[in-house]
């Protein structure tokens, strides 16, 4: 391709809403043009990505078993109301209604349909498994949109949607969408981890993300350096720091800590490490009929509490931090100088595992300006309820046993689900077993963030100068750089001959015929990322030789002509084989 045959559109500056990298490169590479907030516009040179990406996505689905179909947009509401979605779902699922008053949705995701679809087609154990995909357009309406397409409200999806007779059958579907992902990823050239994750709004009975590993990223991705143990923050268990309960040793007593509300000051004023205190959160669930039931969670001073594990403890799902009224209902207190000691029985006490585990620790008294010092469970309050409920942190023993973790930041860009029976049931979707009886499928859920792929990629790999792209998603692998294309007869010859032979040679390679500047064209080219760039000018050209640089290159090397081609082949298919 020549670029006057192609939409080139980079700019010098980033829109002043551009928050991330990804974001400002861009707009300002001419790959997206905002439209509305969290919507945008793909250019020519967006796309192509997209279609690279989507190339890569097909050719592993297809290679694992899948079977790729096309699902709408607009989706009836009946089904979500079958499942329970429709009301559970907020306003980030956008409803509307038809012209005769119907209600519908844009689709953020397809479980419903695909399940009615299943439920229609599928009659037979014979017809087991089966593994449906797409790759659509979906739409959530986020309340704040932004970090450009890495949180826009519309955006593009590969999601798979797995049918079985049982959950052996799931286990295996689900294994051969987790290694097709890790192909995926790896064809891709990205560097990324698989970590254990929490189900969300999606439901079933486990699942794992893939991220993309990036400083930008707005994910936690708790690790083991030493073993392949990787969790999202959310998921990622967290162990006692303290392998048991020590014997007490100091009597329990009031102590006067006016104006002390947080553990770390507690901490201070009294000359103790900031490990001897135990924060205490007071949490509310409201109740069909009287008064809503408490809950005392409790974590290390050093600690934060994880409001995902919280709102799995039972009975603790539709949970919220209690109001004053009950806060002094409940303990006597304002919020500060909460405790576990003489609580109302009506609180449950829950005590994250490290807490269960300490001995002659400082708590709130349940008294304004007073702390209680020398706290022992049994003997001062009774035996909580222990759970794992609060955030790993750098320097925890790992789960496996294999060392302690680490954190990193990390981008989510793909999702698989072991769903079960959640949607099955739900929507009376069965088959007849080999003794003619019906049973529920048994399904799985798989996703990819088509788009969000690009900003991903970019957030890991950028410079100053800016896209460094992997070469499997690079718009093109090769550009061409002309000094004077049109004012040299033999520039212009000798460019397009290697345009054509690398063409020919199965390169996607770009001819830049715009008679730009040197500086603004090199300029042009490394903003949008092209891994390679080979310059041909007169001067070269008098000696038979020509300029070759790949994007993160120091320096250039002068080819002589008659092996360009040949460089280029080989250098291309390096860089390919290097993430294959």
């Amino acid at each position: 391709m020549k670029a006057s045959q192609s939409f080139l559109a980079t700019l010098k500056e980033a829109p002043s809403d551009a928050e991330v990298v990804s974001h400002k490169l861009m707009v300002r590479a001419g790959l997206i043009r905002k439209l509305s907030a969290g919507v945008y516009n793909y250019l020519p040179l967006g796309l192509k990505v997209i279609r690279k990406v989507e190339n890569i996505i097909r050719e592993e689905m297809n290679r694992a078993g899948a079977i790729e179909l096309l699902m709408p947009m607009i989706q009836p509401a009946e089904l979500w109301q079958e499942t329970g979605r429709w009301e559970k779902m907020g306003p980030e699922l956008l409803r509307i209604k038809d012209r005769h008053d119907r209600d519908f949705l844009i689709q953020p995701t397809s479980e419903e349909v695909v399940t009615d679809l299943a439920r229609n087609e599928i009659k037979s154990y014979k017809q087991l498994p089966v593994n449906f995909y797409q790759i659509q357009t979906k739409f959530r309406d986020e309340r704040r949109p932004r970090f450009g397409i890495m949180r826009g409200r519309e955006f593009s999806m590969k999601d798979a949607y797995s049918f079985d007779r049982d959950t052996e059958g799931l286990k295996k579907s689900y294994q051969i969408m987790f290694d097709a992902y890790t192909r995926i990823f790896k064809r891709m050239g990205l560097k990324f981890r698989a970590v254990t994750a929490d189900n969300g709004a999606i439901g079933g009975s486990g699942s794992q993300e893939f991220h993309v590993i990036a400083d930008t990223g707005e994910d936690a991705i708790v690790y083991c350096p030493n073993s392949d143990y990787a969790a999202n923050l959310e998921a990622a268990e967290s162990l006692s720091l303290l392998a048991s309960r020590a014997d007490a040793s100091s009597a329990m007593s009031k102590v006067p800590t006016p104006d002390t509300t947080n553990c770390a000051d507690v901490a201070t004023l009294l000359n103790i490490p900031l490990e001897k205190t135990v924060k205490s959160l007071l949490f509310a669930v409201d109740q069909e009929v009287g008064t809503p039931r408490l809950f005392m969670l409790l974590v290390r001073g050093d600690h934060e509490l994880n409001e995902v594990k919280a709102s799995k403890i039972p009975g603790m799902a539709e949970s919220r931090f209690a109001n004053e009224v009950e806060i002094k209902q409940a303990c006597n207190a304002p919020a500060g100088y909460l405790g576990p000691v003489g609580v109302s029985a009506d609180v449950t006490v829950v005590a994250d595992r490290t807490v269960a585990n300490m001995s002659d620790f400082v708590c709130g008294a349940n008294d304004a300006g007073n702390h209680l010092t020398g706290v022992n469970w049994v003997r001062d309050l009774p035996e909580p309820l222990v759970l794992d409920i609060r955030n790993a942190v750098i320097g925890d023993p790992s789960p496996d046993g294999k060392g302690v973790v680490d954190i990193c930041r990390g981008i989510e860009v793909g999702h698989v689900f072991q769903l079960g029976t959640r949607y099955s049931e739900a929507m009376g979707c069965t088959y007849l077993d080999q003794q003619g009886k019906a049973q529920p499928m048994v399904m799985g859920c798989y996703g990819i963030g088509v788009t969000r792929l690009l900003g991903a990629a970019i957030e890991q790999g950028h410079d100053e100068r800016g896209i460094i792209w992997p070469i499997s998603m690079a718009p093109f692998e090769v550009v061409i750089c002309p000094m004077g294309y049109e004012k040299s007869e033999l520039v212009k010859v000798t460019c397009d001959q290697l345009h054509d032979d690398l063409l020919a040679a199965g390169i996607d390679v770009i001819l830049d015929d715009r008679n730009e500047r040197p500086g603004a064209m090199f300029a042009d080219w490394e903003l949008i990322g092209t891994p390679f760039r080979v310059v041909v000018g007169d001067r070269g050209l008098a000696d038979s030789q020509v300029e070759f640089k790949g994007r993160v290159d120091g320096e250039s090397q002068n080819i002589p002509l008659d092996q360009i081609k040949e460089k280029v082949i080989a250098a291309v298919q390096a860089a390919k084989q290097s993430i294959a």
